[in-house]
């Protein structure tokens, strides 16, 4: 029987290459020949086994993957539809993208849009499809670009936040990136950023209840005492979407910017975004990325690699999107 090469995790120590067979692969309609997968944060956590994400063991690793549909037993895909697929507990509860062989229900995988490569659905990826889902979030509550004010983005040289940078500016957002690592801003000024804030002006904890408003809106990946912060600039009837928690789970804020100041908190989940939500996305994201940023702002690295990719991410050592190429 032919086997297909994987990065699995297991309960104790970092993940490992394995050679599985299609007996391996879970119940599902969809089975893909993996072309491309991504890297995220999540993957390092779950690859060095440094983080509690994976849930089940032995598992695949990788939050999402594109690739060609081998077979399906599903109306809605064909043996030779080229698919993307991200979320749905994958590398969690259910193998993921770090494989060159993978089998998902039917109502998970989207078709590729039009006008993206396979490896460039990657380079978009969970963070990008993250990322789209926040700015429509901000749209949703009022947050658009002929209003008088400035958009911020957390994190903003990681992978949401590369994303998040490009797909605001190019819509016509003045955007300000919050990062740490001044050796990033004439990369994000690529992206299209005009200024600047310290991350960690954002991280001290905040001694009032408000602050100065400065905010349109804010798409924030970090969590804790930077959104706490983020929150008490925002202006009036703002909106920051809230899709990550790199800086930890907490919120110590009050209820001050909501009830004073009409602020918006729009929780943001990109994991079990339901199917139409989901395409629209994909379609924005087609549409509203400019694909030379895109480009510029992505790396291509072997699955070999992964392992070290892992922990370079978790050490903050990574910038934009790494797009993992697994099969040919």
């Amino acid at each position: 029987m032919a086997t297909h090469r994987a990065l699995v995790a297991h309960e104790n120590g970092p993940a490992r290459f394995e050679q599985l067979t299609d007996d391996d692969l879970p119940a599902g309609e969809v089975t893909v020949d993996v072309r491309h997968s991504s890297l995220n944060y999540k993957d390092g956590l779950a690859v060095t086994g440094k983080g509690k994400i994976v849930r089940s063991f032995p598992l695949v690793c990788g939050i999402d993957f594109a690739g060609t549909v081998a077979a399906s037993d599903s109306p809605r895909f064909a043996a030779g539809d080229e698919v993307v697929v991200t979320g749905w507990g994958m590398s969690e509860n259910h193998p993921g993208g770090y494989t060159e062989r993978q089998r998902v229900p039917a109502e998970w995988p989207v078709h590729k849009p039009a006008g993206l490569s396979p490896a460039q659905t990657m380079a978009i990826g969970t963070a990008g499809f993250t990322a789209m889902l926040s700015v429509q979030a901000l749209e949703d509550h009022g947050v658009t670009p002929d209003q008088d004010g400035e958009v911020l983005v957390t994190g903003a040289a990681g992978g949401v936040g590369s994303v998040a940078v490009a797909l605001l500016a190019n819509l016509g957002h003045r955007v300000v990136a919050a990062t740490g690592r001044p050796e990033t801003h004439e990369y994000l000024r690529s992206l299209g950023a005009s200024d600047f804030v310290d991350r960690a002006e954002l991280a001290e904890p905040g001694k009032r209840p408000l602050d100065k408003q400065r905010w349109l809106g804010a798409v924030d990946s970090v969590g804790d005492t930077t959104l706490a912060n983020v929150l008490k600039q925002t202006r009036y009837r703002g909106c920051v979407a809230a899709c990550g928690l790199a800086g930890g789970t907490d919120l110590p804020t009050s209820v001050m910017p909501f009830i004073l100041r009409g602020v918006a908190l729009q929780g943001v989940d990109s994991v079990h975004c339901p199917a139409e939500p989901r395409e629209e996305a994909w379609r924005r994201l087609a549409a509203d990325l400019p694909l030379d940023k895109l480009d510029a702002a992505t790396t291509r690295r072997p699955l070999d690699d992964v392992p070290e990719l892992a922990a370079e991410i978790l050490a903050g050592r990574t910038r934009g999107r790494v797009v993992i190429d697994i099969g040919g």
